[in-house]
């Protein structure tokens, strides 16, 4: 039924919730996994002042998209660690914009998201936004 699945992650123990439960529905349809993440470049004064503290062998990795860079090379590890075919995406943006547009270029069949956010009294979190605009069906997770 799903051939691939894509999941939004922060980083955050909540959104790991989320990875989670797209990891077993993943594994479950042998469905390839999407890992999409949006962040914020890392401040150039903190990119600055690790570059002149880091070896120089390593400091071509500092760079303002780091710290996504590092969550999702986690959880694609965790799906590998499964036999899930899996790749990360960031990208900069608004959230739910670039997750559902990330969804649409990659066809996924299934986004999963965390509700964290949701109980808000307005209606602009995020994974509000993306159960009205993605392309494709989408899997709310209980998360907080």
């Amino acid at each position: 039924m799903f051939q691939t699945i894509a999941v939004g992650t922060d980083g955050s123990e909540t959104a790991d919730k989320a990875v989670e439960t797209a990891l077993d529905i993943a594994e479950h349809y042998q469905a390839r996994l999407l890992i999409l993440s949006v962040y914020k470049p890392v401040a150039s004064g903190r990119l600055a002042s690790e570059r002149d503290e880091a070896p120089e062998d390593i400091q071509w990795s500092i760079n303002p998209h780091e710290d996504v860079d590092a969550t999702l090379a986690d959880a694609v590890q965790r799906a590998l660690a499964r036999g899930l075919a899996a790749s990360g995406l960031a990208h900069e943006g608004d959230p739910a914009g670039v997750i559902c547009q990330l969804a649409k270029d990659h066809a996924a069949d299934l986004l999963v998201i965390g509700n964290k956010g949701m109980q808000r009294r307005f209606p602009g979190s995020v994974p509000n936004k993306i159960s009205h605009h993605a392309p494709c069906s989408v899997l709310i997770a209980k998360t907080t």
